[in-house]
């Protein structure tokens, strides 16, 4: 981002100079030279910034940024995960359409998915990340509009087969939609597999300090809108002077359309404050996820020693069920995040978990220090029996998000903990 500063005593104004770190631009509000100018933003926002429930300088940069990662045309970050995904199905879907989605994923989103949906009109079809084509395609309906899934699934740790539901998807002419917040473009790139729409939650490994919640939505410019199932895409928006975003924006017709609307009306865009933190931690993704990695593999392996431990649930880990489709989509490593199931069910995981001293209680996932929950009574609350089971999730599983502290410690907060029970 450049800008220019004077020196307001020599009067001397150096130009192209570019700050050291992303400047904070702490403004809702933007000048115009005339009433033309933003008449004719507000026939096309992308021609200059509006106010920023929209877009903000600081942000954008972030943009920018997580859009270089992944490899896309375009990316709008959001006040939150949950809100990026919500954004991504609403550009798509309407009352009377329907989408799918594996089960294993988020507790959260399993909520938007099949209760708040429902209300709105838009049906989810469930189907097991492991299902076969035949299955996939068995779930298609006429008014499907998408295929979504998570690159790793929280918590089950279930590895989605991109390329499996990318050819079904794209058979039937729908996206594919991939959270890709574990991994991070760092570890995966679904866009190279065939992925049209990456969503994320930044809150997580992107910001990795616990400082700032946001999402972002990354489009990758290679879907046909003009297959004949979007016609919101191709046909006039009578909301925005009949703009139709297929040919005024082409390769960037999706994520336009995302803030033109949907930002529009949900105003839910994060502070220019967030965006400042959430590139602090963009600047380390790259060797955090590297030393994630390295960690959590050593615990993965010690837990699977463990004769205290029912099962263990890591990708990274050879046996795991997911193992060879993570050396596929993940080479350079699975993630921080372990699920294990601990014997004794859900009494003796509580009883583990407050023993733990390093490792701290808490509802979040995913950042430099060593975390640990109990899905089942936290993120999974809301579920019934049955989606607990459709989400790969028992009472004795936990959720143990590896951190950034020597993992001998790690270890060793582990080994007093077992010693409780």
């Amino acid at each position: 981002m450049k800008i220019e500063t004077k020196c307001l005593h020599s009067g001397y104004t150096p130009k192209n100079t570019e700050p050291r770190v992303v400047p904070i631009v702490q403004s809702t509000t933007y000048v115009y030279d005339s009433t033309n100018d933003i008449a004719d933003v507000f026939d096309d926002p992308t021609k200059s910034l509006i106010y920023s429930r929209f877009e903000n300088p600081t942000v954008m940069a972030v943009e920018e940024k997580i859009n270089a990662l992944e490899g896309g045309v375009g990316a709008m970050c959001t006040s939150s995960g949950q809100a990026a995904v919500l954004c991504t199905i609403l550009n798509l879907c309407q009352a009377g359409d329907s989408f799918i989605s594996t089960s294993s994923i988020y507790g959260g989103t399993v909520n938007l998915f099949a209760v708040t949906f429902k209300k709105m009109g838009i049906e989810c079809i469930f189907v097991d990340a492991d299902a076969s084509e035949d299955e996939i395609r068995a779930a298609f309906k006429p008014n499907t509009k998408a295929v979504f899934g998570e690159t790793i699934a929280n918590p089950a740790l279930t590895v989605f087969d991109i390329e499996k539901f990318a050819k079904i998807a794209h058979e039937n002419n729908v996206p594919l939609i991939v959270d890709n917040t574990f991994p991070t473009p760092i570890l995966c790139r679904p866009f190279e597999y065939g992925a049209d729409i990456v969503v994320h939650s930044t809150s997580k490994y992107m910001d990795g300090h616990a400082v700032q919640v946001g999402g972002v939505i990354v489009d990758s410019g290679n879907f046909d809108w003009t297959n004949g199932k979007f016609p919101e895409f191709t046909e006039p928006d009578e909301s925005y002077h009949g703009i139709v975003y297929t040919k005024t924006y082409g390769k960037a017709a999706f994520i336009v359309k995302a803030r033109m609307q949907l930002m529009r009306d949900f105003g839910c865009y994060p502070s220019a404050q967030s965006g400042f933190y959430l590139n602090l931690g963009l600047e380390t993704l790259a060797i955090r996820m590297q030393r994630y990695c390295e960690n959590a593999l050593k615990v993965a392996k010690y837990l699977a020693s463990n004769d205290k431990v029912e099962s263990v649930s890591y990708p990274g880990l050879e046996g795991d069920k997911f193992y060879d489709l993570a050396k596929k989509y993940l080479p350079d490593g699975a993630s921080g995040v372990i699920s294990f199931v601990i014997k004794g069910g859900r009494d003796t995981a509580v009883k583990f978990m407050d023993s733990l001293q390093l490792a701290s209680n808490e509802v979040h996932v995913a950042d430099i220090r060593t975390c640990v929950l109990h899905p089942a009574s936290a993120t999974h609350r809301q579920l019934t029996d049955e989606q607990l089971v459709a989400c790969g999730i028992n009472g004795g599983m936990i959720r143990f998000s590896v951190g950034l502290e020597n993992v001998d410690d790690i270890i060793s907060d582990l080994e007093l903990a077992f010693s409780k029970i």
